[in-house]
């Protein structure tokens, strides 16, 4: 009797131990959760919200419009850098042509023509006072009057050119280089104008769901606050943790099982490997790995909108690579 109840101890021991026995044999459960590097996004300065193009839990594309904050002073400035530099163009557009209109040198080419007309009379006349002088039929002041008269005339006519030439010229070159500095100052203060004109409204940086909208259509949103908070898939990971004794286990680029309660178990692969330990974190709730110390590991979720942000998970490893 007592041999039938020692070997019946010894197989309840046996069974009450097997479990455990069983337990270290297959893959551990590693305590964790999803974690989510959600982009918040704001407007650069303050405004009143004309627009909101989205909605809490839709998905977006990149490049989607998000919101629009007010923005009638910006387009003034538009507007106002626009026409300055209209303004500064028109002005180089002057200093490059012609000091006088066509008009005015047209007065001036008639002027040519007519002092044209006088030296040729001044030089026939000063021809038949030498041959005057030389027969003795006139006197030597007749000839120095018509010498003089020629070389007026001749003066005459060379001034006129000069001014026809002055004319057709553009203003001087420093003139004509703060012109052009004018337009290019006009051109860099437009693009500034526009550059603050497309802050106000706000598109998705990149694909994703909506996650939380911070301010309603009509309010007043202050200076850096986020409007909007975005979560793109490829920002999804599960962060676990992993005691020291078993870190050996896991690798980078290692398949990995990730499992919660009410979602079916899925497909991960670990992209970080913490390089130094922690006690565990107080978001694990297990009395036995409350006082150990663990590395923290992440890894990529082949199905990231399977999960949500926070969602508690138990991560089995499987062989490294």
């Amino acid at each position: 009797m007592k041999r039938i109840l020692a070997v019946a101890l010894v197989a309840a021991a046996a069974l009450a131990v097997l479990p455990f026995l069983l337990a270290e044999s297959g893959d551990r459960a590693y305590q964790g959760w999803v974690e989510a590097d959600t982009l918040f996004i704001g407007a650069e300065s303050a405004g009143r919200m004309t627009a909101l193009d989205v909605a809490e839990g839709e998905d977006v594309a990149a490049g989607a419009p998000l919101f629009r904050l007010d923005a009638s002073s910006e387009e003034a400035a538009v507007a106002a850098a626009r026409a300055a530099l209209a303004r500064s163009q028109a002005e180089l557009d002057l200093a490059e042509a012609a000091q006088k209109r066509p008009e005015e040198i047209d007065v001036l080419r008639a002027s040519e023509r007519e002092a044209t007309a006088r030296l040729e009379l001044a030089k026939q006349d000063l021809d038949r006072t030498r041959v005057l002088v030389e027969r003795g039929t006139a006197t030597q002041a007749s000839l120095d009057t018509a010498i003089a008269t020629e070389a007026a005339n001749r003066a005459s006519l060379d001034s006129v050119r000069s001014e026809i030439t002055l004319a057709n010229l553009p203003v001087r070159d420093e003139q004509l280089r703060q012109a052009r500095e004018a337009v290019a100052a006009a051109k860099a203060d437009l693009a500034s104008a526009e550059a603050t004109l497309a802050k106000r409204s706000v598109a998705a940086p990149a694909a994703g769901s909506i996650e939380t909208l911070y301010y309603r259509l009509g309010e007043v949103v202050p200076s850096g606050r986020p409007i909007v908070a975005l979560l793109p898939p490829e920002n999804v990971r599960i962060r676990f943790f992993v005691p020291e004794t078993e870190i050996a286990r896991l690798a980078l680029g290692q398949a990995i099982r990730v499992a919660c309660d009410a979602c079916e178990p899925s497909d991960a692969k670990i992209s970080f490997i913490s390089g130094t330990t922690e006690y565990t974190p107080p978001e694990i709730y297990s009395l036995d790995e409350r006082a150990k110390l663990v590395y923290r590991v992440e890894a990529i979720p082949a199905d990231p909108k399977s999960f949500r942000p926070g969602l508690p998970v138990d991560v089995s490893a499987g062989a490294r690579p």
